[in-house]
């Protein structure tokens, strides 16, 4: 009876400690220990893989690495290891620089981002052959060869160094941390008895436990994102792991440094003193990885090595593991040699198996990676963010928004079939899947249900939907085409348009601008240039003569600019060809004309309609989140600034389009706000036409040069971003248009199978994405753009601006009239009598 009563006080204990845990409350080690060390298994892994799922969804993650085994020699003797050998079982005491490089080099040929250096602990202390080779290479000691090696390789090659020294003091910390992207150091354990005769640390001074946390306090001092964990099986408890693991989280909690947890379990190796100790029990490890996770919380890397235990690695993944840590396609484990890395492919396939995605990162795990300046130096700070995506996890193709680079093969399998899809939906598919199902996770499944509805997402909902990858993204880029089908149905459209941008000359400071010419700018492409009101009226006329029926005028904000500029502007237009469509100024040219004339922005605005003004580019968006902003385009418009000129041109009856410009600073939390904001303004005014999804360009944007940014959105984060909106923002904005600019006409037509249905304009005159390096020209003709549609199996219409019929006959320009200097604008240099900037109207 009593034994029945003290198991019910045990499971009514864990209950409340894992609902507390559910809620994200943190275990105090009290109640840790007191409870999880009798703890059955089960429902600490039902617990554990919740707080999994809510920290990375269906995300597994892996780096693809290369070993690089600096030295096998060490001055620690641990019983179980097969790693460290004898100055007389090796050819040398270290690899040579060369042999350093060619490793390197056939990782980064086999598509590895990683070099992982793994090496015993100051061998140079224990034997004489290490210090004769140090130094003879000049080196003093082996911490010294190292930094020199990891320079080598991050100078050249593209691959970012993960650095195994073993225990380290401050200084060597210092010296290291500029040239790798993350450090490792295990802890193993916690239990100094471990380190004292008969136990698998004896005679190994730098296992002392002590040692190796002082090493890891240091390292958080420092910024420096270390990777640590466990050895489990070695003779340790579960009450003794649990002391090891809060260890680690109180020094996680100070610094917030360690990126990731290993829970590896011992294997027993021949030919060592422990060749004979029992293999932990699966469950052990299973129960040590679920321990982790609730005591860490959902935010924390877990990792197991998915070699030691190749067939339980569901299993792994239930307990609340969400990576696998490096998998090397070239080098052994050398660790582990008896062990083979398995296929990625494999891995692959037995992620999904489990239900999960298989993402690959970098040496520093996505958290950390999208915040590298916390955690590295310089270059490799540069390096990894041109190597990520908004997630943080690696980028996986060459392809990059305007730059001409082909697609990657896999690309045409994420929409199905180029030209085989008839774009008015399969008959009897309805969004989400065959007969109405969704595939796909649950979280997904429901997403998308109620996106099809017209529902308004939350913005984590539609942050999970820009995660998606493998199975999922083509579960999300398939439901938005059959939404698609079903709002707008299977036509293409497009509009004659040209593109005037009057001036490049610009007093603001946006970082991913190539386009704008001032004091910073020299360095960039072409002079500064500004267009009188005559040339406006001749291209606008050529215009028409070549069959437009719109004109988009945009240009810099050129210091002299005042409102009476851009009426001139349209004034000019109007009088060289009356019906011509005037799609003209952003957001920010709008703010700036009404506070140059002291004018309310509604008041503004009427005169620019009255003169002629027909719509507005809902351009100047970039991201609707001020936290972006601060960053790109910190002395432009604010958020709440750019929804105010839009919002009160849609009240006086001027419609707008809506941009957004993605891939740089931002993350898929930002798309998502951005996304909602514009949906909520739509709701009240209706006044949107199209929203146009505008990757970032990055070859000769300012901020990209001076390593601040990503090399714009990945092709899968292109073409969720065109997916995404369609369901974000149904049924209230209709329209979603692919840039042809961006993203190339073989990319438009993928986006034509994922949600777009809009190609956007002719152009005749591209300046601004040719400006950042963009290699997709000028123009895209008409019987271009039909030929596109066509590849896609579907029909296309020239359109209006506001998705009408175009008119059957050209639009008539009137001939010029002599030159009127009064309505010219202002020249490049007259810089020094402009007009103070006004950035807000007060």
């Amino acid at each position: 009876m009593l034994r029945r009563l003290a198991m019910a006080a045990v499971n009514s204990n864990l209950d409340a400690l894992l609902q507390d845990a559910a809620r994200g409350a943190r275990i105090e080690g009290i109640d840790a220990l007191r409870i999880l060390p009798s703890a059955p298994l089960a429902p600490l892994m039902v617990s554990a893989e919740t707080l999994t799922r809510a920290g990375f969804a269906e995300r597994v993650t892996y780096s693809r690495k290369v070993f690089i085994p600096l030295t096998q020699l060490c001055r620690d003797v641990c019983h179980y290891c097969t790693f460290a050998h004898q100055p007389r079982e090796l050819p040398a005491a270290y690899l040579t620089s060369e042999q350093v490089l060619a490793i390197a080099r056939a990782g980064e040929r086999a598509g590895c981002k990683e070099a992982l250096f793994t090496l015993g602990d100051k061998p140079e202390l224990r034997y004489r052959a290490a210090r004769v080779e140090l130094a003879q290479a000049g080196f003093a000691t082996t911490i010294d060869y190292l930094a020199d090696a990891a320079r080598l390789v991050l100078e050249q090659t593209g691959l970012l160094p993960h650095l195994n020294p073993g225990v380290l003091g401050r200084a060597q910390l210092e010296r290291l941390r500029p040239l790798a992207a993350s450090l490792g150091l295990m802890l193993e354990s916690s239990a100094a008895r471990l380190c004292q005769r008969g136990g698998p640390h004896f005679g190994s001074p730098d296992k002392l436990p002590e040692r190796r946390l002082q090493t890891l306090r240091e390292a958080g001092e420092l910024g420096i994102a270390m990777t640590t964990g466990l050895l489990i099986g070695i003779g340790e408890s579960r009450r003794e792991r649990i002391e090891a693991l809060l260890l680690l989280r109180d020094l996680h909690e100070q610094h917030g440094h360690l990126q990731e947890l290993i829970i590896q379990n011992f294997k027993p190796k021949p030919a060592t003193r422990m060749a004979m100790a029992p293999e932990p029990p699966l469950a052990e490890q299973l129960w040590t990885i679920a321990v982790a996770r609730l005591l860490f919380g959902a935010g924390m890397s877990i990792q197991a090595p998915p070699n030691l235990q190749p067939d339980a690695l569901a299993s792994l993944i239930g307990a609340g593991i969400n990576d696998w840590g490096g998998v090397s396609p070239v080098t052994p484990d050398h660790v582990n040699p008896e062990a083979p890395w398995p296929q990625l492919g494999i891995l692959a396939e037995r992620t999904a198996a489990a239900g999960r995605q298989l993402a690959e990162r970098l040496a520093l795990v996505p958290e950390f990676a999208l915040r590298a300046e916390r955690w590295t130096d310089g270059a490799v700070t540069t390096r990894i963010r041109r190597l990520i995506d908004g997630r943080g996890c690696a980028r996986t193709d060459d392809w990059f928004a305007g730059s001409g680079t082909p697609l990657p093969a896999a690309a045409w399998h994420w929409t199905g079939e180029v030209g085989v899809r008839t774009g008015g939906g399969t008959p009897g598919r309805t969004p989400g899947g065959a007969s109405g199902r969704i595939r796909g996770s649950t979280s997904l499944g429901d997403a998308l249900a109620a996106a099809a509805q017209g529902e308004e997402l939350s913005e984590d909902a539609l942050a999970r939907l820009f995660a998606a990858d493998g199975e999922d993204l083509r579960t999300v880029l398939q439901a938005a085409d059959e939404l698609r089908a079903r709002t707008v149905g299977a036509e293409v459209t497009y509009v004659v348009n040209r593109n005037i941008n009057y001036t490049n000359i610009c007093q603001y400071h946006c970082g991913f601008c190539a386009f704008s010419k001032g004091r910073t700018a020299a360095s960039l492409r072409g002079p500064g240039y500004n267009l009188d009101l005559d040339e406006i009226a001749q291209r606008v006329r050529e215009a028409a003569t070549a069959g437009a029926t719109e004109v988009c005028l945009q240009g810099g904000i050129h210091p002299s600019f005042t409102g009476e500029t851009y009426l001139s502007i349209v004034a000019a237009v109007k009088d060289a060809v009356p019906d011509m469509h005037v799609h003209a100024f952003s957001p920010l040219e709008i703010q700036h004309g009404a506070a140059t004339l002291g004018l309310p922005l509604r008041d503004y605005l009427e005169r620019l309609r009255a003169a002629g003004l027909s719509t507005l580019p809902g351009t100047a968006a970039e991201i609707l989140d001020d936290e972006v902003r601060a960053v790109i385009c910190p002395d432009k418009l604010r958020t709440e600034e750019w929804l105010t000129v839009i919002g009160t041109a849609h009240r006086i009856g001027l419609r707008t389009t809506a941009t957004i410009m993605f891939g740089h600073v931002d993350q898929p939390r930002h798309w998502a706000r951005h996304l909602l904001r514009l949906r909520r303004l739509q709701a009240q005014t209706g006044g949107i036409t199209e929203f146009v999804p505008l990757p970032f360009v990055h070859m000769e944007a300012p901020l990209w040069r001076r390593g601040r940014t990503r090399s714009g959105p990945t092709l899968r984060e292109a073409l969720l971003m065109h997916a995404v909106a369609r369901l974000a923002l149904h049924p209230l904005v209709r329209n979603i248009q692919a840039s042809w600019v961006k993203m190339s006409p073989d990319g438009v037509a993928l986006c034509l199978n994922a949600g777009a249905n809009d190609m956007g304009g002719t152009l005749m005159n591209e300046s601004i994405t040719r400006a950042a390096g963009g290699v997709h020209g000028q123009q895209l003709d008409a019987a271009q753009m039909q030929t596109l549609a066509r590849r896609v199996g579907r029909p296309a219409r020239q359109r209006t601006t506001l998705y009408e019929a175009a008119p059957a006959t050209l639009l008539s320009p009137r001939s010029p009239r002599s030159a009127r200097p009064e309505c010219r604008l202002p020249e490049p240099g007259s810089h020094a009598d402009a007009a103070p900037r006004l950035q807000s109207l007060g």
